[in-house]
């Protein structure tokens, strides 16, 4: 539990599996830039931790929808008026725009996600014409190869870094200015909040479910490398 306040007690905000995906995506992010970095044989880590980012990517497509209610894509959608009323300091009453992810932060999730996701496209068809081939690269143009090829080496590369770091440090903002730990809650999955804030449900079942879409990702990931003979 974290950042204890008066009155408040432990509501289960992050279920299992979203803790799961999320440290197991930041542990892959780093061995994908690790192995781009050295290169040589450890391309084919390379290509294996993208080929887990882009399970990752297709299970939380899917948990976003069924999922705990906090990890719910719906529950972190904010119209602008939502988010500008945010930085002002002038949320609602009965909004609850802490809870989860909050509008400032969901920006932070959706940027992330979608340059993942595009990090994990370009890569599919790739070519850096010496020996590193994405599986999909026989259905590209050599034009539209060769564009991926630069975005996922270069733009994409840097802005997925830059966007890593902007999380990590509203993270150290939110736990030195506003002494929020938004750490603790993504391991143990609780926050300590008001009575009545409503939690998610992490149940024997909802984990069970988590692990069916799991590997049903996994199964459509391997069928889609797999395409590239």
């Amino acid at each position: 539990m974290s950042d204890p306040r008066p009155g408040a007690s432990a509501v289960r905000v992050w279920d299992l599996p979203t803790r799961v995906f999320h440290w197991t995506l930041a542990f892959t992010m780093v061995g994908s830039v690790a192995s781009a970095k050295i290169g040589g044989n450890a391309m084919l880590w390379h290509f294996r931790f993208g080929y887990v980012v882009f399970t990752l990517l297709a299970f939380r497509l899917l948990w976003g929808l069924v999922g705990g209610r906090w990890s719910r894509f719906v529950s972190f959608v904010y119209a602008p008026g939502t988010l500008l009323r945010y930085l002002r300091g002038q949320a609602r009453p009965g909004e609850m725009l802490d809870v989860g992810h909050n509008p400032l932060g969901s920006l932070s999730v959706f940027a992330l996600l979608g340059f993942l996701a595009l990090q994990v496209a370009t890569g599919l068809v790739a070519d850096d014409e010496i020996s590193n081939v994405g599986p999909l690269n026989r259905f590209s143009s050599n034009a539209l190869a060769g564009q991926a090829t630069h975005w996922h080496k270069d733009y994409g590369q840097w802005i997925l870094i830059a966007l890593v770091l902007l999380h990590v440090a509203a993270i150290m903002v939110y736990l030195l200015r506003k002494k929020h730990n938004l750490v603790r809650p993504m391991i143990d999955g609780d926050k300590a909040l008001p009575p009545g804030t409503p939690a998610s449900l992490d149940s024997a079942g909802t984990r069970a479910l988590a692990v069916v879409l799991a590997a049903v990702c996994a199964g459509a990931v391997a069928w889609v490398v797999s395409l590239g003979g």
